[in-house]
C-alpha cells in the first residue's frame, strides 16, 4: 500500500520502480530457507522498531503543538514557554526525522542523484522543509518578519515533519509485509515434499535417507499414508495415489508396475516400490514452485492516477517552490529573504502529498475491514484494486463449483434385487475403508437409514476392489474387468452412460453374477448457480478450467450453463490458459482451491481462493472467500468497485487541495486582493485535506455488498 520508494500513496507503479529478487528455489531444501530478499527495501522487521519509537514521540509533538488549539475538554496546555516548548518539540522530532525516517532520507538522496523523481522525493522535501524551517525559526527568532508571527510568536512545524514521517513509515511497513507474503505460497509448496525417503540398499534392506540424498535410478519404498518422495516409476506393488496437487480431483488414481508417480502425491492404500527418475529441481513439484514464483515476479505494477501524474507533479511543485523563492527575492531584494523563505516553505508544506498518500491506503484499509465482515479476506490490497477492472473469471471445478468430494449419484440393481439391498451390501464391503469412494458409499447408506451388515474376511486389492464375506456369502465390489464377469446388456448400457457423464462406476458381484452398480460423482455446490448469475449480472464472463476429464467437466458446465470447459489441464496448463487470455487483452480473475490451482492463481490479474482450500492456494491468492460461499465472488467485485470509486474521489480532493493551496502559499494573491497562506495555515490546510480524505473513506464501512 505504499509506492516502491516508501511513499504512503498506495502505489507500486512508476513511482515505485521497486526491484525484488528471491533466492533460487531448491525443491529439496527446507521451507524455512526460502526467504524473500528485496533490493533496497528493508524488511518490515527492520522498520518496526523505528515505528515504535516514532509513534509516541510524534503523539507528544502533536500534543505540544496542537494541544492549545483544541476546543473544550480536548484542549491541552503544557505550561511551557514558547521557547522551551519549541526546543522540546525539536528534541522529540529529531529522532523521528533522522532515525525513524533514515531509509526515506536515503531514497530522497538517491532520487536526486539519479534524477528519478517520485512521490517520495516530494514527501521528504516537505518534511525536510518543515523541519529545517522550524529549526531556523528557533535559532534565528528575529530573522523572520512580524507578519509571519502568530500570537506574538514564530510558528513552528515540527509536528508536520513528525506526523508525515510516521505515516510514511507505517505505509512502508504495510508494503514490506505484503512483499513478505509472496514467498508463503512457495514455502507451502516446498512443504509438500517429505523430508526423507525409504531407500532400498543393494542387499534388499531399507534405509531412511534425506530427500536430497536420493539419486535417479535408486529404488524407494512408499507405504500407505506416506508421500511419494520424488518423481518415479512403480516397479513392484499396486496402490491408489491422491494426485489432487496436480489435478485437483479427490479420487485416488490407481497405480501398478510401469505407471509414473509424482513426488509430493499421497499414497492412500497399498505399499509399492518405485524407481526414482527425477529428483530435486527436476521434479514436477519443483516446476510448480517455479511457475508460482515466476507468476508472482511477473505481476504487472498497478497504474494509478497518482502514478500517471508523478512525472510532472514532483518537478512542478519543486519548481514552483524555487520560483516562489526567486520571485520574492527579485521583487524585494535581500530584505525579502525571510518572506521568500516562508512562502517557498509554505508551497512545499501545502503540496506535501499527505492527503494524496492517504487517498489510497485509508480507502483500502476501510475496504478490507468491510470485506472481512462480508466473509472476504483481503491478503493483497493490490488484488482488491485490480479486481475492479476484471472482465473474465476463470474458475476451477472441483472444490470450487462442486463440493470437492464424490457422492453417490446412481444405484442400479440387477433384476431381482432392490436398490437399498444393493447399497447395504456395498456399504458392508466398504466399512472401514479410507478410500473416498468407500466413504461416499457408507455415507449414502447411513443417509438412507440402512443398518450396516456384518462383514469379515476382507481382502482388498489396491486399485481394483475389495472382497469380503457378508451374511455368510462371498461378495466383491470393484471394477467389472477385475470381477471377471459380464453384465446384462441393460445394466452395461446404463453404466456406460454414467461413465460418459463423468461418473465413476463400481460393480457389486455375488453368487457368480453382477448384482448391479453404483455410480459416484462430485456434486455442484448449492450456491454455485446463483453465484455465477450474479457475476454475469456484474458484466463478468465466466469459464471453467479443470484437471478433470472432459466428460465430467462437460456435465458440470451444462448443469451451470457455462460454455465449453477447458478440461484435463495440468497446473502449467491452467497457468498457460490464464496467460493466453491475458495476452489477448482480457482482465482475468481466477478462482480455485487446490494445489494445482496455485500457478494460475498467481498468474491471474487477481487470484481468489476458497477458504476451505489448500494452504498453497490460499497463499497464492490475493483474496480469500472465508466461508467457501461462491456468492462471495460477487461481493468481492462490488467491494472492489466501491473501494476504487472511493479512491478516485479521494485523489480528486487531494489534487484539488494542492491546486488550490499552492498559488495561495506562493503569494500569488498577496498584493491583490491581499490573500496569502503562511506556513502555519498551509499546515492546517494540509491537515484539513487529509481529514476530508479520511472522512470520505470511512463511508465504505456502510457500503452494501
Amino acid at each position: 500500500m505504499t509506492n516502491g520508494d516508501g511513499a504512503f500513496c498506495g502505489s507500486r507503479g512508476h513511482a515505485g520502480r521497486a526491484e525484488s529478487a528471491r533466492m533460487p528455489v531448491d525443491a529439496a531444501a527446507p521451507a524455512n530457507r526460502l526467504e524473500p530478499v528485496y533490493m533496497g527495501l528493508p524488511a518490515f522487521t527492520v522498520l518496526l522498531p523505528r515505528l515504535w519509537l516514532a509513534l509516541p514521540l510524534t503523539l507528544a509533538v502533536v500534543a505540544l503543538a496542537m494541544g492549545p488549539m483544541l476546543p473544550g475538554p480536548l484542549r491541552f496546555e503544557a505550561g511551557l514557554s514558547p521557547q522551551i516548548g519549541g526546543w522540546l518539540q525539536a528534541a522529540l522530532t529529531t529522532p523521528v526525522f533522522w532515525w525513524s525516517g533514515w531509509f526515506f532520507l536515503k531514497r530522497f538522496v538517491r532520487s536526486w542523484r539519479t534524477l528519478d523523481f517520485n512521490m517520495f522525493t516530494l514527501t521528504v522535501t516537505g518534511t525536510g522543509a518543515a523541519y529545517g524551517y522550524s529549526l531556523f525559526a528557533l535559532l534565528r527568532r528575529g530573522a523572520l518578519p512580524v507578519s509571519l508571527h502568530h500570537g506574538g510568536h514564530t510558528p513552528l512545524y515540527f509536528e508536520s515533519a513528525a506526523v508525515i514521517t510516521t505515516l510514511v513509515l507505517l505505509g512502508q511497513i504495510l508494503e514490506q509485509r505484503a512483499h513478505a507474503r509472496t514467498g508463503d505460497a512457495i514455502r507451502a509448496l516446498l512443504a509438500l515434499a517429505p523430508a526423507t525417503a525409504s531407500r532400498i540398499r543393494a542387499d534388499g534392506t531399507e534405509e531412511t535417507v534425506p530427500l536430497a540424498a536420493v539419486r535417479p535410478g535408486e529404488l524407494l519404498r512408499v507405504r500407505p499414508g506416506e508421500k511419494v518422495p520424488v518423481d518415479a516409476v512403480v516397479r513392484e506393488g499396486r496402490s491408489a495415489l491422491d494426485e489432487s496437487l496436480l489435478t485437483g480431483e479427490p479420487l485416488p488414481v490407481d497405480k501398478q508396475p510401469g505407471d509414473p508417480v509424482i513426488g509430493g502425491t499421497l499414497n492412500t492404500t497399498g505399499s509399492f516400490l518405485c524407481e526414482a527418475r527425477r529428483v530435486g529441481a527436476d521434479t514436477v513439484l519443483a516446476q510448480i514452485v517455479r511457475l508460482v514464483e515466476a507468476a508472482e515476479d511477473a505481476a504487472p505494477p498497478i497504474q494509478r492516477v497518482a502514478d500517471r501524474v508523478i512525472d510532472f507533479f514532483v518537478p512542478v511543485i519543486l519548481g514552483t517552490s524555487l520560483l516562489t523563492f526567486a520571485l520574492w527575492l527579485a521583487l524585494g531584494g535581500a530584505a525579502a529573504l525571510p518572506a521568500a523563505l516562508a512562502h517557498a516553505v509554505a508551497v512545499l508544506i501545502v503540496a506535501c502529498p499527505c492527503a494524496l498518500g492517504l487517498a489510497t491506503p485509508v480507502s483500502i484499509v476501510t475496504g478490507i475491514g468491510r470485506g472481512a465482515r462480508a466473509g472476504i479476506l483481503v491478503r493483497d490490497a493490490a488484488a482488491l484494486e485490480r479486481l475492479e477492472g476484471c472482465d473474465l473469471l476463470v474458475i476451477d471445478k472441483t472444490g470450487t463449483l462442486t463440493e470437492g468430494r464424490p457422492e453417490l449419484a446412481v444405484v442400479r440393481p440387477a433384476e431381482g434385487l432392490d436398490a437399498d439391498a444393493l447399497l447395504s451390501l456395498a456399504a458392508a464391503l466398504e466399512t472401514g475403508s479410507e478410500h473416498p469412494l468407500a466413504k461416499a458409499i457408507v455415507r449414502a447408506a447411513q443417509a438412507r437409514g440402512l443398518s450396516p451388515l456384518d462383514a469379515h474376511d476382507f481382502n482388498a486389492e489396491p486399485g481394483a476392489g475389495v472382497r469380503a464375506i457378508v451374511a455368510g456369502k462371498p461378495y466383491a465390489l470393484g471394477k467389472l474387468d477385475w470381477l471377471g464377469l459380464a453384465a446384462p446388456a441393460a445394466l452395461a448400457a446404463a453404466a456406460d452412460s454414467a461413465e460418459a457423464a463423468g461418473q465413476t462406476v463400481v460393480w457389486l458381484a455375488g453368487d457368480g453374477r453382477a448384482l448391479g452398480f453404483l455410480a459416484l460423482a462430485d456434486r455442484v455446490r448449492p450456491t454455485s448457480a446463483a453465484a455465477l448469475g450474479e457475476m454475469r449480472a456484474l458484466g463478468i464472463e465466466v469459464v471453467m478450467a479443470t484437471g478433470d476429464n472432459p466428460a465430467a467437466a462437460a456435465r458440470i458446465a451444462d448443469e451451470l450453463g457455462l460454455p465449453a470447459p477447458h478440461a484435463g489441464l495440468s497446473p502449467a496448463g491452467k497457468q498457460a490458459l490464464v496467460q493466453k487470455l491475458r495476452a489477448s487483452g482480457r482482465r482475468v480473475a481466477f478462482a480455485g482451491d487446490g494445489i494445482n490451482d496455485a500457478p494460475a492463481l498467481a498468474a491471474a490479474e487477481v487470484g481468489l481462493a476458497m477458504g476451505h482450500g489448500t494452504d498453497v492456494a490460499i497463499e497464492s491468492a490475493g483474496l480469500v472467500l472465508l466461508h467457501g460461499d461462491l456468492r462471495g465472488l460477487a461481493r468481492a467485485v462490488r467491494l472492489s468497485r466501491a473501494v476504487l470509486g472511493n479512491i478516485r474521489q479521494n485523489l480528486f480532493w487531494a489534487f484539488f487541495y494542492n491546486l488550490l493551496g499552492v498559488p495561495l502559499a506562493a503569494g500569488a494573491f498577496a498584493f491583490w486582493p491581499g490573500w496569502s497562506l503562511p506556513p502555519m495555515f498551509a499546515a492546517v490546510a494540509m491537515s484539513l485535506s487529509s481529514l476530508s480524505v479520511v472522512a470520505n473513506a470511512l463511508r465504505l464501512r456502510r457500503v452494501a455488498l
